[in-house]
């Protein structure tokens, strides 16, 4: 019985912070207020920059690593790499689409290059999970690296090359490679989640974790003073 009852927790306990979680997904509608904090983004003209185009899992966690590196100017939650037109957040996490969850990276070419870019893809998830990573479960949390150009396409494909050679994986890495076709914006309470809910069990147990290993790794890359 009391093993029983021990796996019951465990269960549910992966369950609670599984991105496709109910739990999940009402928190980021309705979340405590208490909870909250107050996050207020100056409005900037983004026109200049140039854009990259990831997704590794779920968007909170990949949107907030992109934001503190160094020559990122903002990173914007949403949705691609599907077929449906103006997809929906319970359309997406709940499986019913082709799209996997997305950022779109704004960034000066001058202050890093979209070499780097690739390497804070790769170096803030597990390019082996296939249509998974960490806890969160389905296609619409695949790793997938989208180029706008040949050059986009070869610097990803050397990069994965290089990280075969050197065996950093045990497993094959199954990051799909594929055009960039069109990004839907996610909802606006998805945007700067992470800074927004930093109590939510979700981003407590996942998304901040999984941000603080990736800053321990590339101490070099981060902005100044960042959280």
């Amino acid at each position: 019985m009391k093993l029983l009852k021990l796996n019951s927790l465990l269960f549910l306990c992966l369950f609670t912070i599984s991105c496709q979680s109910s739990t999940k997904k009402e928190a980021s509608k309705t979340t405590d207020e208490t909870a909250k904090v107050e996050f207020e983004k100056p409005i900037q003209d983004l026109s200049e920059y140039e854009t990259a185009y990831f997704a590794s899992g779920c968007f909170w966690c990949v949107e907030a690593v992109f934001e503190s590196v160094k020559g990122v100017k903002e990173a914007v939650s949403g949705y691609s790499g599907g077929t449906e037109k103006n997809p929906t957040y319970q359309e997406v996490g709940g499986g019913r689409t082709s799209h996997a969850e997305a950022v779109m990276v704004y960034y000066d070419p001058a202050e890093v290059s979209y070499e780097t870019l690739v390497r804070v893809f790769f170096g803030s998830q597990d390019p082996t999970q296939y249509n998974r990573q960490g806890p969160d479960r389905g296609a619409q949390y695949r790793s997938i690296a989208f180029y706008k150009n040949d050059k986009e396409k070869e610097i990803i494909e050397r990069y994965i090359k290089q990280l075969e050679e050197k065996e950093i994986y045990s497993k094959p890495i199954v990051t799909q490679v594929v055009p960039f076709d069109k990004f839907w914006k996610a909802e606006d309470y998805h945007q700067d989640y992470e800074k927004r809910n930093p109590n939510n069990p979700y981003v407590r147990n996942v998304s901040i974790p999984r941000l603080k290993r990736f800053q321990e790794k590339y101490p070099e890359l981060l902005k100044d003073n960042i959280h």
